[in-house]
């Protein structure tokens, strides 16, 4: 098992505390996480009510939020879009940020319960982490494809606070230090 160091950058085994190159401590800092997850639950909000994208169809402006862009593709009968637009858009930044505040409070009290379980749910907010920029990707995609003299899509600020949640919430996981639970604790938590 290997850390890199936030720093410089360096490959170092796990064993190690501090990094072998800059000597700069190994693992997360778990104030830092709180800092960053404080800040895309801040950006969240914004993400949600401002309009994420305006589609102008002849004279006419549609601008849709992604609550909105959720109701449209159930009305329009498109279930499976409008089903994984909600799980990537909704639900699943907030299942992360309670996860991360969660973990972060079991930090702070030493609760060395279910710790299994703790690296499950740290492991699930690693992985799903990177892919909540598939909504920003979209947008993008959708804005540069669909430009013709009767219609065009426009990507609004919604999408930049969106995505600008996404990389605080990425960065409150990369500085997220579970071993310092494990060390408190005082036994092999990993599975």
């Amino acid at each position: 098992m290997y850390k890199r160091c936030h720093f410089c950058g360096e490959t170092n085994l796990a064993v190690y505390k501090r990094c072998k190159r800059c000597n700069a401590k190994l693992g997360g800092n778990n104030l830092l996480s709180f800092v960053f997850a404080f800040c895309g639950v801040l950006f969240y909000i914004p993400a949600n009510l401002y309009p994420i994208i305006e589609t102008n169809k002849f004279i006419i402006n549609y601008t849709n939020t992604i609550i909105d862009g959720i109701f449209v593709l159930w009305q329009d009968g498109d279930y499976p879009i409008a089903i994984i637009v909600f799980l990537a858009s909704v639900l699943i930044p907030v299942l992360k940020f309670i996860i991360v505040f969660y973990l972060l409070y079991s930090i702070k009290k030493n609760d060395c319960s279910f710790i299994k379980i703790k690296y499950n749910l740290y492991r699930f907010v690693s992985i799903t982490g990177h892919w909540s920029l598939l909504d920003v990707f979209v947008v993008v995609i959708i804005s540069g494809l669909i430009h013709s003299n009767s219609i065009f899509v426009v990507p609004r600020e919604g999408a930049v606070y969106f995505l600008i949640m996404v990389i605080f919430t990425v960065l409150s996981v990369i500085y997220l230090d579970l071993d310092e639970l494990k060390e408190k604790c005082g036994r092999n938590c990993r599975s």
